[in-house]
């Protein structure tokens, strides 16, 4: 069977696919942490990091239009930073795949648990997890569609949210005898940096959480119609889509319920529709929050996949996971991410109550380590190329070399917080010990592996150059 992806996706799938990995649990959840963690500032924190996530997707479009290749990141950091650093980037990757998934799966079980309290949680998470492997395995452009639809809902929903938000605001109607929606609500609870700079830094562990899954664009490069023109325009729109979602749904929020109480009375989302007079507003919202966990699970066991797929064609992990099926789905790798996602059966007996901070700052750490490796593969790549090769580049990196520099310095820097943070130390803690046993992984397995492996084939070629010519 040939071990080769179908290029099958078309711009709206890959559009839409970007959204869908992006936007789910750290903005229909995760925005609560953020809010009480930095106040209203936590709108200046999702535009930093959104203009940064911009600088890294210019930086992987402009490698990807060069090479567009199945794994994308995970094989620019192979050739451009070394082997070692390509297999512990592609790795990473995977982690926080299942990291992400993981909380998705359960999450879902406990939507679920909104219209059937009397339902073991884990068999919800059975159901989807069954499920969505099978959307995995079907052709990639089925795929692409089921993307396609379940993103739109919940696009959807945000921007009902944010039309009817914004009419709550304009229109001066008071949630649950609350204080009048305002503006000044920004200001006016203790300032803008209501929680001081400390807690305005401390954001941004949740925050980049919420961006986390835009890099799949750079995956879909192997399975992309017309690369060199779908990948641009994705990755010149998209980031400044999730940014002004993201953005205006924040600055919506906090204009209409003071931020001290921005999830003490339940999810403001349910808040503002009920404000509209949806008696089922909480209903609506289970509905759409279902749909996003879907859809990002969906979108996670794509990207991981397709990462694997990439990493075994390097010859660092086995080969079986470039089997393809004769849809053109790496059909192991599916499998292979279903069987770790049926741990999440287990997670809904296991799982704390602070359990989404910690997971939330655990797949910051693999994310922004996957992002710097992006910009870092970027930076070596034009410093390789030479002036006439620069300039035949179709796709380039906007403010060359600064804009890498800087977006570089704050991925370091996003790292730092993790440690200086409480709440979130210990996610560095194990991120800095994954890197050292994938780095071990890789130095005392891997290498040794491929080194054997060449050397039986140069014994081999060696057998043949030596085998006497049979006689006439």
């Amino acid at each position: 069977m040939e071990n080769a992806l179908h290029r099958k996706l078309g711009a709206r799938h890959i559009n839409f696919l970007a959204l869908g990995s992006a936007i789910g649990t750290g903005l229909f959840y995760g925005a609560a942490e953020a809010i009480k963690q930095a106040g209203p500032s936590v709108i200046l924190a999702y535009i930093l990091g959104g203009v940064a996530i911009y600088m890294v997707m210019r930086a992987l479009g402009e490698m990807v239009v060069r090479e567009p290749v199945s794994s994308s990141f995970g094989h620019y950091a192979a050739e451009y930073l070394g082997p070692m650093a390509g297999f512990l980037t592609g790795w990473t990757y995977v982690l926080e795949m299942v990291i992400v998934a993981l909380a998705d799966i359960t999450a879902f079980g406990i939507y679920m648990s909104f219209w059937f309290p009397d339902t073991p949680q884990w068999i919800w998470v059975l159901g989807v997890v069954v499920i969505i492997c099978g959307l995995n395995l079907c052709h990639v452009r089925i795929f692409g569609e089921m993307e396609f639809w379940l993103t739109l809902v919940k696009v959807s929903a945000i921007v009902a949210m944010i039309v009817g938000g914004a009419a709550i605001l304009f229109m001066g109607i008071r949630l649950n005898g609350n204080s009048a929606p305002s503006i000044g609500n920004l200001v006016s609870h203790g300032g803008f940096f209501a929680n001081g700079m400390e807690g305005f830094f401390a954001s941004f562990a949740v925050v980049m959480f919420a961006y986390g899954g835009i890099e799949i664009i750079g995956l879909t490069g192997g399975e992309a119609q017309h690369p060199e023109k779908v990948i641009p325009k994705a990755i010149n729109v998209i980031p400044a889509r999730i940014l002004l979602f993201y953005v205006m749904t924040i600055t919506v929020i906090l204009s209409i319920l003071p931020w001290t109480e921005i999830g003490t009375q339940g999810s403001p989302f349910v808040q503002i529709f009920k404000g509209l007079g949806i008696d089922s507003a909480a209903t609506v919202l289970n509905v759409v929050v279902i749909t996003a966990a879907v859809s990002a699970i969906n979108s996670d066991i794509f990207g991981a996949g397709r990462m694997m797929f990439g990493l075994a064609a390097r010859g660092q992990a086995p080969r079986a996971l470039m089997r393809v099926s004769r849809f053109g789905v790496p059909w192991v790798t599916v499998l292979c991410m279903t069987a770790v996602l049926l741990g999440g059966v287990v997670l809904n007996y296991l799982i704390p109550e602070k359990i989404f901070l910690l997971i939330a700052s655990l797949a910051t750490f693999a994310t922004v380590w996957v992002w710097l490796m992006i910009l870092l593969s970027q930076i070596s790549m034009r410093r390789r190329l030479s002036a006439e090769e620069t300039a035949t580049l179709k796709y380039k990196v906007p403010f060359w070399p600064l804009g890498p520099a800087l977006a570089v310095a704050f991925m370091v820097f996003v790292i730092a917080v993790l440690g200086y943070v409480e709440d979130t130390r210990v996610s560095l803690y194990v991120g800095i010990v994954w890197i050292i046993l994938m780095s071990a992984l890789w130095q005392f397995v891997v290498l040794p592996a491929k080194a054997a492996k060449q050397a039986t084939a140069n014994g081999h070629a060696e057998s043949h150059l030596l085998k006497p010519l049979s006689q006439p």
